[in-house]
Parts: C-alpha cells; structure tokens; sequence
C-alpha cells in the first residue's frame, strides 16, 4: 500500500552527526543539547555507523568507567545499518523501520547521508499512521503501550508515553494531573 509520500519529502535535513573518532562523551553530550536519540556517524559525508542512546548505557553497564572515557564513537557505533532511499514511498520505510525495531532510519544517496527519517517526521506528516505502527508492534514485539512513544490521549502531542488512569499520556500532562 504506498502512502504517494517520499521518504525525501518528509525526512529531516537537519540531522546530528559525528565523525567516528569522536569520544563517547562528546557523543552523549550532544545527543542532551540537541535533544536527540541517535547521531550518525560519517566522514566525507559517507555513512559510517550510527550510535544510539542505548548504546551509550551499554557502554556504561557493561564496561568500566575508565574504559568509558576512552571509547570512540567508531569503536561502539553500529556498522549495519539498515538505510532508505529519499525517492522510496513512506510505506517501505515503516516497513523497513518496523523490521529492525528502530525508530529511525537514515536517508543515504549512494552512500552520502542526506537526510534522517524518524517515527515523530512520519506522524508529524500524517497521524493516521500511527495505527498502523502501533499494530505492526503488537505483532512483532508484543506491544506495551506503557513507557513507548505516540500520540498523548491528553493533548495530542507526539511524545514518550505513560499509562496514568487507564489513559496514554506525557509526562507534561502527567504532571500538570
């Protein structure tokens, strides 16, 4: 089912990256000040892993401290990643997206990342989606709607999502409760 929507219309130009030499520190600050889960790494505008949140508190858990300071974002940063074309239908990219269990997806045109593409662009875009998201997680990963992201039942934001009297919400109108 193609949604008509390219991937290249909707993805963001204006995406974090990093080079692979740079340190894991440097990386994790970033991510804070720019409010962001992932930064790609690149050199010469080539796609040459990407490092997520989550990989930073694996580092964190699995390694010392000292081994921490010392690491580079090359060393830790995923080398697979699964990327789209900015010409690819909306469509292939949730279906791309939902199979590696990522949010995000980078935009690469013969190896130079041009864009990034996330779950919060493709709602931004068209809301309706969402469902249909929501419905390929219950099938791939027995969804748990408590503590994932979606639409807040409150206000209608995109954003990460507790379940507070047997309603989806964010944690701004969990706290203005």
């Amino acid at each position: 089912m193609d949604t008509g929507i390219k991937v290249g219309d909707i993805m963001s130009r204006d995406f974090v990256y990093v080079s692979p030499q740079t340190s894991i520190i440097e990386c994790a600050k970033l991510m804070a000040k720019k409010r962001v889960g992932s930064v790609v790494l690149q050199e010469n505008n080539i796609l040459k892993g990407l490092i997520t949140e989550k990989d930073i508190v694996w580092v964190l858990t699995k390694r010392n401290f000292k081994n921490f300071l010392n690491t580079r974002a090359g060393d830790l940063a995923k080398k697979k990643v699964v990327t789209i074309r900015p010409s690819a239908d909306l469509e292939e990219a949730i279906r791309k997206m939902n199979k590696s269990k990522h949010r995000w997806i980078p935009v690469v045109d013969k190896n130079e990342v041009i864009g990034f593409l996330t779950l919060k662009d493709i709602i931004k875009i068209e809301p309706a989606l969402f469902d249909i998201l929501k419905e390929n997680y219950s099938l791939d990963e027995k969804f748990d709607p408590s503590g994932k992201e979606g639409l807040c039942e409150q206000c209608g934001e995109f954003s990460k999502l507790k379940k507070t009297d047997e309603r989806l919400i964010c944690n701004n109108c969990k706290d203005k409760m």
